[in-house]
């Protein structure tokens, strides 16, 4: 395998390789092997038959096109050109030494890329090509005008690419800078705004204010990365780029995705004509959440329903600190007596791990809150003051219709459209992503974190703060063509607000396992807690989290280094294989 030389991100090309060779290739992140060299050719040769079984037993794709050595005819470059547009990539191809392999790339490629490109890059990898060099000119002269004229531009590209600028995003972007200064990397994010989202709970209950929970973007992207204002259209893993919406194309060593999701208030009928009047109202939303404090004041008597959408959402806690922190107002006002209570979840349980269900229902009881579990709002009509909710069990049901004076509404939630139809998304439209190592299936040099990913952890702030020095550890290893050492456990916390001065502080991994911080029982509710959500937690999401200053985040690691793997094109960071 020290043969083995990228010409682009897309392929590389070899010596005579052997069987054995197929699993490193695999390992490496190719997909897919090609065979220039004719059977029979030399000395214990190993046939296409046996190379193409070797394949397929390690999960490569194998194609077989021999080419007689200083025979390189049309109909082979044509043969060659028509395999490289449909296989998946990246892909290797080899010969006898790999030169016919780079004679037929660098012809397949003459109709838009000059001679002095593909020569330099031919003997930057080794292969002398000056007696392909009259070849190479022809095949560029006689090139479609258009595409001389105007020549592919130019491809931005950086050592990594960040995908999104919110909490992982900045956590992730920090964390590799203060590992690495010398990396050259970018964030995409289309906001000018950054929020501080955890926040918004204790907004809508009168305990901050609003600007406490917001920073300009400018202050929250890292020193030492560069700021592209733009959305994301789609992806090109295959070139490893990354499309924007106005079309232009940045190029990337590894790929960091984390957009975070998509509340879909449209999912609901009704409930974007009426959100933040008739008493509808949400704490997702940094507009509304004021509103929401507005409308406990002002409820003395009536019915108040409080939702929850099927999973997965963000921070699954939220939506009943909000009914806890509405009820405890209520009641040290004297009114909670008069005002009848609902939690109307579209899951069967009231918290996804059971240790902490018998504390929370201590305080269902205390505000006597009734629960109406497997119960999913799908219409609102502000101006009558009705909602309706649709059974979610298997029997299904009549929709439901109740009447109310205060709604707080929990949208359903998703990965982005440019997610969900990319080829990067799992069945279900989240990123996918190897569990404890953050690194996508398919594509070895793309990781995710946050929001988006696909990983079952919870979808909350602290798990970004486990999660960055995981995928910042991870991104390098793959950029000095190492394998992955730090593991992420799934660790999440979600500090329940159940009343003013105390909160249940769940911190919980992967399988509902508890991993409190502290060497307290995390199942009791506490005024440390409290404090700690209320005095310290903007300023360990602000000033440490987003600078790269991993407070307790040290991540587990593999106990043994794995042998580094030779060439892998995830670490290429030379021209793409086409323009």
């Amino acid at each position: 395998m020290d043969s083995l030389k990228r010409l682009t991100p897309f392929i590389a090309v070899a010596a005579q390789l052997q069987p054995a060779d197929m699993g490193t290739l695999a390992a490496a992140g190719y997909r897919c092997v090609i065979n220039n060299r004719p059977d029979g050719e030399g000395e214990g040769q190993p046939t296409s038959a046996e190379m193409e079984a070797a394949a397929k037993a390690n999960g490569l794709d194998y194609h077989y096109l021999p080419v007689i050595s200083g025979q390189i005819g049309d109909g082979d470059v044509a043969a060659f050109t028509a395999l490289l547009d449909r296989v998946r990539g990246p892909a290797l191809a080899f010969c006898r030494t790999g030169t016919r392999s780079t004679s037929l790339w660098a012809l397949s490629e003459a109709h838009h890329l000059d001679p002095e490109t593909l020569m330099t890059t031919a003997k930057a990898a080794g292969y002398d090509l000056a007696g392909l060099l009259p070849r190479l000119e022809q095949r560029w002269q006689q090139a479609p005008r258009t595409e001389a004229i105007q020549p592919p531009a130019h491809t931005a590209r950086y050592d990594v690419l960040v995908v999104g600028g919110g909490a992982a995003g900045c956590a992730v972007t920090a964390s590799l800078l203060r590992r690495d200064p010398g990396l050259r990397i970018a964030v995409i994010e289309p906001r000018e705004q950054h929020y501080y989202q955890p926040g918004w709970t204790l907004v809508g209950a009168g305990v901050f204010d609003r600007a406490r929970t917001e920073r300009p973007m400018s202050r929250c992207i890292p020193k030492g990365a560069q700021w592209v204002r733009a959305a994301v259209a789609g992806f090109e893993p295959e070139q490893q780029r990354v499309v924007l919406e106005d079309g232009n194309r940045l190029g990337y060593r590894v790929l960091v995705v984390c957009p975070g999701l998509t509340l879909e208030w449209g999912a609901i009928e009704g409930l974007q004509e009426t959100l933040g009047k008739h008493g509808v109202t949400s704490n997702y939303q940094f507009e509304l959440a004021p509103y929401t404090w507005q409308q406990v004041q002002a409820l003395r008597h009536g019915r108040a329903l409080f939702t929850q959408p099927p999973m997965p959402i963000k921070c699954a806690g939220a939506p009943q600190k909000a009914m806890y922190l509405s009820c405890d107002w209520w009641h040290r006002q004297g009114v909670l007596k008069d005002i009848e209570v609902e939690f109307c979840s579209a899951g069967a349980v009231l918290f996804g791990v059971a240790d902490f269900v018998p504390s929370l229902m201590r305080y269902v009881e205390r505000y006597g809150a009734q629960l109406n579990f497997n119960t999913n709002l799908v219409a609102v009509d502000g101006s009558a003051h009705k909602a309706w909710f649709k059974p979610t069990t298997a029997e299904g049901g009549a929709l439901v219709e109740k009447d109310f004076d205060f709604l707080h509404v929990v949208p359903p939630q998703r990965a982005p459209a440019f997610i969900r139809q990319s080829p990067l998304a799992s069945a279900d439209g989240w990123l996918e992503a190897d569990h404890e190592t953050l690194r996508h299936p398919r594509y070895g040099n793309i990781f995710s974190l946050g929001d988006v990913c696909a990983a079952p952890n919870a979808k909350t702030a602290a798990a970004v703060r486990k999660q960055a020095p995981v995928v910042a550890e991870n991104v390098l290893a793959v950029l000095t063509g190492r394998g992955p050492q730090a593991l992420y456990d799934g660790y999440g916390s979600c500090p329940l607000t159940v009343e003013r001065g105390k909160v249940v502080l769940a911190e919980f991994g992967y399988g509902g396992k508890l991993l409190p911080t502290f060497p307290l029982d995390p199942r009791v509710p506490r005024r440390m807690a409290w404090d700690l959500k209320v005095k310290a937690m903007p300023s360990i999401y602000f000033d440490l989290m987003l600078r790269g200053r991993e407070w307790l985040a040290e991540p587990h690691r593999l106990p043994h280094e794995p042998r580094p793997v030779e060439a892998s094109p995830a670490c290429d960071f030379q021209q793409e294989k086409r323009g």
